[in-house]
């Protein structure tokens, strides 16, 4: 038995499945939530213990997932008051499971090594039911003997683990790749209400599209909400998307691209966010951009 204790911070759709399979797979296991929830009852009745701190949970760990929204949580949680940075111990890790820019993740590395902490950037992708089966993906930046560490850790949730590079090139590939899953979205999203106001409904375009070449695994997650009404089909908010947009260009900027496609793509998303779809998930973005058009793609609705 590995003789690695695991802390995990971050509960939500994605951070519960990976912890539950953390614990379940045999890895001492201790977790901090601000409070209770579901999550915590779960993962505390298998065998999971609760830190009433960061700094708690970093003490008992000596590798600690974070699966958080983005940099800003991170930075907090690292550096605030009990925050990680002051329970963490030489020879730890640190693994930053979020998608977060980059340039954050550099200069938290650079703040940790400073006492003997090694951040590792392993973000997602895939969807929380991939979470709860232990079936993720994963792009990991890390140097290789770090990597060789937490590779077991990491195997008790994802079935994909790429060690893409060095610290960053995780959060940099998972820009690039939410780009383009997002770059989709946007494409199915408009292709969608174009359609419809020429009269081809949902149903017709997805019998053209499905089993040809322009079908893919994340078409057809997307669609289960224009066609099913599926609202679990893909948990991931526009906010979030949003902010992945705002990294992706934030990071074309710094490296002197022109990142025209990304800000068109950014710019849908933004647009459906002011006009109601702050708590709205990814495949939904077809009816918001329907309705700023006068076409209606509500699931369900007379075609």
């Amino acid at each position: 038995m590995t003789t690695e204790t695991i802390g995990f911070i971050g509960l939500g759709l994605m951070g519960h499945g990976m912890a539950k399979n953390i614990v379940d797979k045999g890895y001492a296991l201790t977790v901090y939530a601000r409070s209770d929830s579901e999550a915590v009852t779960d993962l505390l009745q298998r065998g999971a213990a609760r830190a009433d701190s960061p700094q708690a949970l970093a003490a008992q760990a000596t590798v600690v997932f974070l699966c958080v929204t983005g940099s800003q949580d991170v930075e907090a949680l690292i550096r605030g008051p009990n925050g990680l940075a002051s329970g963490l111990r030489p020879g730890s890790v640190l693994v930053d499971c979020s998608t977060a820019d980059p340039t954050s993740t550099v200069a938290l590395a650079v703040e940790l090594a400073a006492i003997g902490v090694t951040l590792v950037d392993a973000p997602l992708s895939r969807t929380p039911k991939e979470a709860w089966a232990g079936t993720l993906d994963t792009m990991v930046g890390a140097d290789a003997a770090t990597f060789a560490r937490i590779q077991p850790i990491l195997a008790t949730w994802a079935g994909r683990i790429v060690h893409i590079g060095a610290l960053g090139d995780g959060h940099r590939m998972k820009l690039v790749n939410n780009f383009i899953s997002l770059g989709y979205a946007a494409l199915y999203a408009e292709a969608l209400t174009v359609a419809q106001a020429v009269g081809i409904a949902p149903e017709r375009f997805d019998a053209v599209v499905r089993g040809g070449r322009m079908d893919c695994g994340f078409y057809q997650t997307f669609m289960d909400y224009t066609l099913n009404g599926n609202r679990e089909a893909h948990k991931f908010t526009l906010k979030n998307a949003y902010k992945d947009l705002r990294y992706l260009g934030s990071m074309a900027d710094a490296a002197g691209i022109a990142n025209s496609l990304g800000n068109a793509v950014k710019n849908s998303f933004g647009l459906a966010l002011a006009n109601g779809g702050e708590d709205l998930f990814v495949p939904m973005l077809p009816e918001l951009v329907g309705r700023l058009n006068g076409v209606d793609l509500v699931p369900g609705a007379v075609k």
